[in-house]
């Protein structure tokens, strides 16, 4: 596996790859891999014939100053697993690549950033846009993996690559789950409270539960509050968001209609703000 920091050296790898008529897979990433990093890596291992991994801390789609400061940094970590993983690239650029002196540009995608995590992180979507269409141009990638537990991510992603014309597929790939059902991510590291670990875990369960509920045709608002009272019962300090959208278009839905749909969710545990989401399938006969 090479390690790139340069998009001129990307671009040079991947002009090679294509001249001998090879499909390129790109997965983006913040770093503090998982296996749910590897398994987006994984799949595009089986979809295309080189695949990158870009490792990019990206300080625009931070609301929080201090969030950024303590997200976790392991590279020689991140890149030990790609290399055991197959990846053929690793793109590491520093913030003065992606963003050089007078840059100036902001993507912004409107419709599918509104609500859930769009209301509480401010800025956060224009971030996400802008680095991802960075990313897609600067690899030039025939398709792209995303995981589902950013579900709203994806949906802004989609967005911006068909609205901006940009040759890339969008793949998404099903979220990975520790043993006790939490979803994998980054975040969870920070979880180091006594507790912690068994409060966290009460998120994808009360979700299942109220996916199960409003499947069968539980009243939206009872469902709700007593999932939220669990949460905060639970150990969970705050419960952001709780909502129920429309899985093509993340619109808003008031009740289940039996076309498929999303239970999402952001609450915060030990000061870390954890999302998870589940669809909700129509309850069977």
């Amino acid at each position: 596996m090479r390690t790139l920091h340069a998009v001129a050296d990307l671009r040079q790898a991947v002009r090679d790859w294509k001249r001998d008529g090879l499909t390129v897979g790109l997965v983006p990433t913040m770093g503090a891999l998982h296996e749910g990093h590897l398994s987006l890596v994984r799949a595009a291992l089986r979809a295309t014939d080189r695949v990158i991994v870009s490792i990019f801390v990206n300080p625009t789609q931070f609301d929080n100053p201090a969030d950024l400061e303590t997200y976790p940094r392991v590279m020689e970590a991140d890149a030990r697993l790609l290399a055991e993983a197959g990846a053929h690239v690793l793109y590491a650029p520093t913030v003065a690549e992606m963003y050089p002196s007078g840059f100036a540009t902001t993507v912004s995608v409107c419709g599918v950033s509104d609500g859930l995590c769009g209301a509480h992180r401010p800025g956060h979507f224009d971030g996400v846009a802008t680095v991802v269409c960075k990313l897609f141009l600067q690899s030039q990638a025939d398709a792209s993996f995303f995981g589902e537990k950013d579900f709203q991510q994806v949906h802004v992603v989609r967005r911006m690559a068909a609205d901006l014309d940009i040759p890339i597929r969008v793949e998404t790939c099903p979220t990975v789950r520790e043993a006790d059902g939490l979803a994998m991510s980054s975040r969870n590291r920070r979880l180091t409270g006594p507790g912690d670990r068994d409060h966290a875990r009460a998120l994808p369960r009360a979700l299942a539960d109220a996916a199960r509920a409003i499947a069968d045709g539980q009243s939206m608002d009872m469902v709700m509050a007593t999932t939220r009272d669990r949460l905060l019962a639970a150990g969970f300090s705050d419960v952001e968001y709780l909502e129920l959208r429309r899985e093509a278009d993340l619109a808003p839905l008031a009740r289940f209609d039996g076309q498929p749909a999303r239970l999402l969710a952001a609450a915060w545990l030990a000061g870390v703000r954890l999302i998870d989401n589940v669809p909700v399938l129509p309850a069977k006969m």
